[in-house]
């Protein structure tokens, strides 16, 4: 069975920020002459990997709400620069925007069971983003 994970992206103000951040990073990795690989660092390992790898995403929480998620791809534990273990989310370069959903803060990433993640935006809607995101948020579409 699938699940997913979710975090939050902090020091981010908007999914186009997020977008470029990694756009960024895939550049940088491509001008050092190595693999443009987007990796998302953390401490601690899934132990529920095989289900994530299972079509999980990684759905990130921006400002309060969750606003995007991106597939995984892989995780692989590494080492860090000072020897210790860390764990490497591989994501997708893909940034899907979701519906917006108010999230409590917390630390860490947490499992996101696919029936609470919120459905992805639908590409054909007709007003300007904002107005849709804002008028989600207020429940009235």
């Amino acid at each position: 069975m699938t699940v997913h994970l979710i975090k939050l992206c902090v020091g981010i103000d908007s999914v186009d920020q997020l977008r470029e951040e990694q756009a960024r990073r895939l550049d940088a990795l491509r001008r050092q002459g190595r693999e443009p690989v987007l990796i998302h660092w953390t401490r601690h390992a899934p132990h529920r990997a095989e289900e994530v790898l299972d079509g999980g995403s990684l759905y990130w929480v921006i400002h309060g709400a969750v606003a995007a998620r991106q597939p995984l791809l892989g995780i692989e534990r590494r080492d860090g620069v000072e020897g210790e273990k860390r764990c490497a989310l591989i994501l997708s370069p893909e940034l899907i925007e979701t519906v917006p959903v108010h999230w409590r803060p917390f630390q860490g990433w947490r499992y996101l069971d696919p029936v609470e993640a919120p459905p992805d935006l639908r590409e054909h809607d007709d007003m300007p983003p904002e107005m849709a995101r804002d008028l989600r948020l207020l429940g009235l579409i």
